[in-house]
């Protein structure tokens, strides 16, 4: 037998994995028709994640083809969406890896002057499970130096390359001093991230692979990855977690890249899922630091944990 396999390990090892990064309550208000600014039923967070070249660069694909690709996300995808979201009045979150930003030091001074937000994803889309804790630390830390050079503010907020987590991630968020993060997956609505059952003031902002658009329209030719869905029958899943957000009075998160959703035959499901949205007169579209904002009022409320 390898002792070293999971149905050894003891209790303690076993428990100290699942306990070491945890969602404590929700930190949206209890009451419905209190949680929302304005009186809005529902939440709406929109963010792109402008990965670019750099998911290609992380692998060492360095490819004409693949640059290429990726190219395409920011020279034109980019500007088709900050069109759409100016027709729809809806500011949005942009996390971009800190390459993206230096090979194009206008791009984040562009979202910001359209009213959206800037926030980290990393320096290179690196995987964050294959770094130590110091390369961790030292990447996002650059990161948050170039962003915060570009956009005249310091990022508040932070989503993992690829939602990758590792068992340092936390530790490295708390110490560069974010308020919240998007990359886990615990629940629909905002809750503060426990470190091994202690609160620890940061907000999370989940996500879900059904509200992003790669699993449904990413292609690799050389791997078995393959658009499976017309953009169409997209719209319908979007359209059914939104309603069912917006019965709860809870909160419709997505995550879009724009190498992925740019496409004109693609973006037609943001522009109808916002028609849709927009049919709403109390819907509160926003950003993801202002929400995490306006729902860390609870955490100076909240001593307990489950």
């Amino acid at each position: 037998m390898n002792d070293s396999q999971p149905w050894s390990w003891p209790e303690s090892q076993w428990r100290g994995h699942v306990n070491s990064v945890r969602a404590g309550k929700p930190l949206a208000h209890p009451d419905p028709a209190q949680r929302w600014p304005g009186g809005a039923k529902a939440a709406v967070l929109l963010s792109f994640d402008s990965d670019h070249e750099t998911p290609a660069l992380r692998d060492g694909e360095t490819s004409p083809g693949k640059m290429a690709q990726g190219e395409y996300g920011a020279r034109v995808a980019v500007p088709r969406i900050l069109d759409l979201l100016k027709r729809h009045e809806a500011p949005a979150s942009f996390y971009i890896p800190a390459v993206c930003a230096l090979l194009r030091p206008d791009e984040v001074p562009g979202y910001v002057a359209a009213g959206h937000e800037v926030a980290v994803h990393g320096w290179i889309h690196e995987r964050n499970t294959l770094l130590t804790y110091e390369q961790e630390l030292d990447l996002l830390g650059r990161a948050v130096d170039v962003l915060q050079t570009q956009s005249g503010s310091r990022p508040t907020g932070i989503r993992t390359p690829s939602w990758d987590f590792s068992d340092s991630t936390l530790r490295v968020i708390q110490e560069l001093g974010f308020e919240y993060d998007s990359s886990l997956m615990a629940d629909n609505e905002p809750y503060e991230l426990l470190a091994d059952g202690q609160p620890t003031g940061v907000v999370e902002i989940p996500v879900e692979w059904i509200r992003d658009d790669a699993p449904y329209l990413m292609m690799d030719r050389f791997a078995s990855l393959r658009p499976y869905m017309p953009p169409r029958e997209l719209i319908q899943i979007w359209k059914d977690e939104f309603d069912a957000a917006y019965a709860v009075g809870g909160t419709f998160q997505l995550t879009m890249h724009p190498h992925i959703i740019g496409h004109r035959s693609r973006l037609i499901v943001l522009d109808e899922l916002m028609k849709h949205i927009r049919s709403f007169d109390d819907v509160w579209v926003t950003t993801h630091a202002d929400l995490a904002h306006h729902v860390a009022s609870q955490l100076d409320t909240r001593t307990d944990t489950p």
